[in-house]
């Protein structure tokens, strides 16, 4: 079924979920553990990301299979632009239709490990909304969901043109925004009312990362432009010189329920929670969250 039907049945459930499939295979046990303990939030979807370069491409085709088969959830498959051609997206799509997959989250994607610029490909995907073109034309049967960036894309010269860009991925034929991690609820609350006011009314889900390092949300953050407030930043570092990773993971978990609560009662659409694999800290992080 497509997500952007799902999201309009009354008693479905506003949490969804997003997961790292391993590159080494030998971890795949350990992660479908992970799965296993996640699926006890009923999440509404599931998306499955890939590497850089399309790294993991194979491994999310066969992830977001069994998660289907096995597992009776709702997947979304990661594509990117990264080296894609016609073909390739032609084999990737039909596969994803053998395995009754419906779902896709169209990116743009990183550049491969070692470079600093996006190359498009001689087919010309350069952009997400290639990518959503794409398959509104030739997959009309999928769902499509693309990025949205609160705090505005990295790369973007100013948030009125990152706006004109979601605009345009979703008038091709984007079904909902899954947005970018941010850490302040008034980012996305402020995002919600520019972009309402150029016209966009399809679904934003806010995207939350939970917080269980600092120095790894601190290289993320500086990676995709998000803010880190200046106070929870304080507490994260006093966190984190009293009792290292053990103490930062207690204030980050606080943090992200508090989020999670805050924007499910002020009527976001769902939460979409970037797992990082972590099942006891997402679990404890939706304990302390009443739907």
């Amino acid at each position: 079924m497509k997500i952007k039907d799902m999201l309009q049945q009354p008693d479905r459930s506003r949490i969804s979920l997003e997961f790292f499939p391993p590159k080494d295979r030998a971890l795949w046990p350990k992660f479908f553990e992970t799965v296993e303990r996640l699926r006890s939030l009923n999440p509404l979807f599931v998306s499955v990301t890939y590497g850089a370069g399309g790294s993991t491409q194979a491994a999310t085709l066969d992830i977001v299979s069994t998660l289907k088969r096995d597992f009776d959830m709702e997947p979304m498959a990661h594509l990117t632009c990264v080296g894609a051609c016609a073909e390739g997206l032609r084999e990737f799509l039909d596969d994803l239709v053998r395995a009754d997959v419906s779902n896709i989250m169209a990116l743009r994607g990183d550049p491969p490990k070692g470079e600093s610029t996006f190359t498009p490909s001689d087919d010309g995907f350069q952009h997400a909304s290639d990518l959503v073109g794409f398959i509104a034309k030739n997959y009309q049967d999928f769902g499509v969901g693309v990025a949205g960036y609160p705090e505005g894309h990295p790369e973007a010269v100013g948030l009125e043109e990152d706006l004109r860009f979601l605009k345009a991925k979703l008038d091709l034929g984007g079904d909902f925004a899954v947005t970018q991690l941010f850490f302040d609820n008034k980012a996305y609350w402020d995002f919600m009312r520019k972009i309402r006011d150029v016209g966009i009314v399809k679904p934003i889900i806010p995207g939350i990362m939970p917080i269980f390092s600092l120095k790894f949300i601190q290289r993320i953050t500086s990676m995709c432009g998000a803010t880190l407030p200046e106070q929870f930043l304080k507490d994260l570092e006093q966190a984190d010189a009293r009792g290292g990773d053990a103490a930062v993971q207690e204030v980050g978990i606080r943090h992200a329920a508090q989020q999670i609560q805050d924007l499910l009662h002020n009527g976001a659409p769902g939460v979409h929670l970037y797992t990082m694999n972590r099942s006891d800290g997402c679990l404890r992080i939706m304990e302390q969250v009443e739907q």
